[in-house]
């Protein structure tokens, strides 16, 4: 189980532009106009061999300034009860602001690590400018330039080593599958629907699920541990973002978990927040599978099955060896396809295939597709070996492993697929110096 880092603050300071920077991908909206960051962005970092969860609590205008202000209130909280650290982003263009002090006035109370970070800061004058940030009264700041990177490597030192050491619990014999999605997408109501009893309260509020709860189903010749992100608070608590909550719980579900159910409301789409927890459940190695929900509720002709699907999956690009199953709970269509799909699911997640096998499989392949010529010099590939992981990854050992391109390794990763079934199943490639 990873460590989960919180980014805090006001718009416009350059929080999804570090966030990207973090986890190595351009995910997160990056603009110059406060508001952009609608949906809350997180994903998988790792700095000195430490992994951990990056949150990006985005923050957007809605309405007047009093309202800005209480959504940004709620996400820190969110964020200090959650997060196992907190960065603490402000900007020395715009020096020390009211929401900068009233962020501050949060964090001075929680006893979390919390960094303080001045963005934007990339000559020396800036770094003078900087020391303003002393009044916010969180100590010793970290001044970095998230565009370009300058700084970062100090701040993440820090953050790495100030990181709790994680427990690493018991492994189970029984599968875990984390059941996951958007609020009111009809998670809670599947559970209670596989299991024929109201094990978690269901309403029609968004957001009624809370803490992530473990439930043992036996049932028809399947036995499994299903993970809802559920369980009731009480109601001097539920006043904080339910969407951004039902992010970092989904965080915790979905690294818990061996394949993740993500549940979609079919009215809504494979929208945005959708995708972000997809994209987490594939950077994290899990086996998925996609439940549509609430199919009965969709217009539909003969085409309308299809065109769904082609459209999920072209967002899903270039993973799109995932199953989907149009379910409704609300009339128990198709639950039991669902469970048996993740079973399945599962035990390609698990699958081992014998070195001899991969070698007589994909050697005469590679013989007639070998790696295209790279800078005048040619790859071999020798030797073929599935590595001792709890998810599929294959070594392939050649003379040149640096000269294979992205392209040749989902070729390979195609031809796995191809051959040995990994349906729902990310797969890894590595190339290794023979």
């Amino acid at each position: 189980m990873s460590n989960i880092v919180a980014i805090v603050g006001r718009p416009n300071v350059g929080k999804s532009t570090f966030f990207n920077r973090l986890i190595q991908r351009r995910e997160a909206i990056v603009d110059a106009t406060s508001g952009v960051t609608r949906d809350r962005h997180y994903g998988k970092s790792d700095w000195n061999g430490r992994e951990f969860s990056v949150i990006d609590t985005g923050g957007y205008v809605k309405g007047s300034d009093d309202v800005f202000e209480a959504e940004i209130d709620k996400q820190v909280e969110i964020a200090i009860d959650e997060a196992d650290a907190i960065i603490f982003m402000v900007d020395v263009e715009s020096g020390v602001t009211g929401m900068d002090e009233d962020v501050s006035k949060l964090l001075r109370k929680v006893s979390k690590p919390v960094f303080l970070v001045v963005n934007k800061v990339d000559n020396a004058k800036r770094a003078e400018n900087a020391v303003e940030f002393y009044s916010l009264g969180l100590g010793d700041y970290f001044t970095i330039a998230s565009i370009n990177g300058s700084g970062t490597g100090d701040l993440l030192d820090a953050l790495v080593d100030a990181l709790p050491e994680k427990e690493i619990e018991e492994e189970t014999e029984l599968p875990r599958f984390a059941v996951v999605g958007r609020p009111n997408a009809g998670k809670s109501s599947f559970i209670n629907a596989l299991i024929g009893e109201d094990r978690y309260i269901v309403t029609d509020v968004a957001g009624t699920t809370r803490d992530s709860i473990d439930t043992k189903y036996n049932r028809f010749g399947f036995e499994f541990n299903l993970v809802d992100t559920a369980g009731i608070r009480k109601k001097s608590k539920v006043k904080e973002d339910l969407e951004f909550y039902s992010v970092m719980r989904s965080v915790r579900a979905i690294e818990h978990s061996d394949v993740c159910l993500v549940v979609l409301d079919a009215t809504r789409g494979f929208d945005g927040q959708v995708q972000n927890i997809f994209w987490l459940a594939e950077r994290n190695r899990k086996g998925i599978v996609i439940l549509v929900n609430k199919w009965d509720l969709v217009e539909k002709d003969t085409k309308t099955t299809k065109e769904f699907e082609k459209h999920i999956r072209e967002q899903m690009e270039p993973f799109t060896d995932v199953p989907i199953v149009f379910i409704s709970v609300l009339n128990k269509q198709r639950i039991y396809k669902a469970i048996e799909t993740a079973v399945e699911v599962y035990n390609n997640r698990n699958k081992k295939i014998k070195t001899s096998k991969l070698n007589e499989i994909m050697l005469p392949i590679i013989e007639n597709y070998p790696p295209p010529a790279y800078k005048g010099k040619f790859v071999k590939i020798k030797y073929i070996m599935q590595l001792p992981t709890p998810q599929p990854q294959f070594a392939f050992f050649c003379n040149l492993p640096q000269y294979v391109r992205d392209g040749y390794k989902r070729f390979l990763e195609n031809k796995l697929r191809e051959h040995f079934d990994f349906h729902g199943v990310p797969v890894s490639v590595y190339m290794r110096k023979k």
